[in-house]
């Protein structure tokens, strides 16, 4: 471990000297092995739709999510074949090109933050941005989108403990006073009382606010009189057991209702998931 202090939060000029993205990271380190994904997320009134690829160590896996909010339409599909080209994440473009969606994607700017925090003997390193625009299109047998909306860019890594369980949730959305909301709230990784990858996005402009508490999938409680309710609309569910690793994963697109920063939503949508890994 290098001896800079973590946890750290940025961008900043003090990152710690460590393996860290875009850099390379070896397989293991501090007994740990590496983890790497990203996770892209739409959410939109009339399209929620999120994408992914994972490794673990030498195994990799893509997925995608959608839900047709106005047709009640909801599919997904994982792959676990190696190399496959199914979702596909160069920088700011996003290609789903698969058995029954298709997708051709771009994500625009917004202010990230930056975290590396302990995890048992080792650490994970994340740059979230929420909030983010997000251009093109998405196609279903039948049905095509012209998407014009927001949402989030999730990029993690790192040597997590062996055993690692955690909520998190984004979304965005509008408050009553007309002021555009986007947030990444986690309980159980990442989540020191400071220097947390915890960020909402007011107008563009993240701040860290203090640790929240999940119950369960259906709301958050963010301290005082700060809560966020979540009204599911679609559910996506996966168990996987590899013997050496294996996971229980729970995902929902929906609505979000409640306060936020102090501000009162008017408007809300994103994820819930809920995550239990043996990795």
């Amino acid at each position: 471990m290098s001896s800079a202090q973590i946890p750290w939060r940025g961008p900043g000029p003090d990152r710690p000297d460590l393996p860290l993205p875009p850099g390379p990271m070896p397989l293991r380190r501090d007994g740990q092995t590496r983890k790497r994904w990203r996770y892209v997320g739409v959410f939109a009134p009339e399209l929620m739709l999120c994408a992914a690829r994972a490794e673990v160590g030498p195994l990799g896996q893509s997925f995608w999510v959608m839900w047709d909010r106005q047709g009640r339409r909801h599919d997904a599909r994982t792959t676990l074949r190696p190399g496959s080209r199914e979702v596909t994440m160069d920088g700011p473009g996003l290609e789903i090109d698969s058995p029954g969606l298709r997708a051709s994607l771009r994500l625009g700017e917004i202010a990230p933050i930056e975290a590396i925090c302990p995890s048992g003997s080792g650490w994970g390193w994340t740059r979230k941005r929420a909030g983010v625009p997000i251009e093109g299109t998405v196609e279903v047998p039948g049905k095509r989108w012209e998407v014009s909306a927001h949402g989030v860019d999730d990029e993690s890594a790192g040597y997590h403990q062996r055993h690692t369980s955690w909520h998190w949730s984004a979304g965005v959305g509008r408050a009553t006073d007309g002021r555009s909301l986007a947030w990444n709230l986690v309980e159980g990784v990442n989540d020191p009382a400071e220097n947390s990858e915890r960020a909402i996005w007011v107008d563009g402009e993240p701040g860290e606010p203090p640790p929240v508490s999940f119950h369960g999938m259906d709301a958050i409680d963010l301290g005082g009189d700060e809560r966020l309710d979540f009204a599911t609309e679609s559910r996506h569910a996966r168990d996987e057991n590899f013997l050496l690793f294996g996971s229980r994963y729970r995902h929902r697109f929906g609505t979000f209702s409640g306060s936020l920063g102090d501000l009162t939503l008017a408007e809300g949508f994103g994820v819930m998931e809920q995550h239990d890994a043996v990795w």
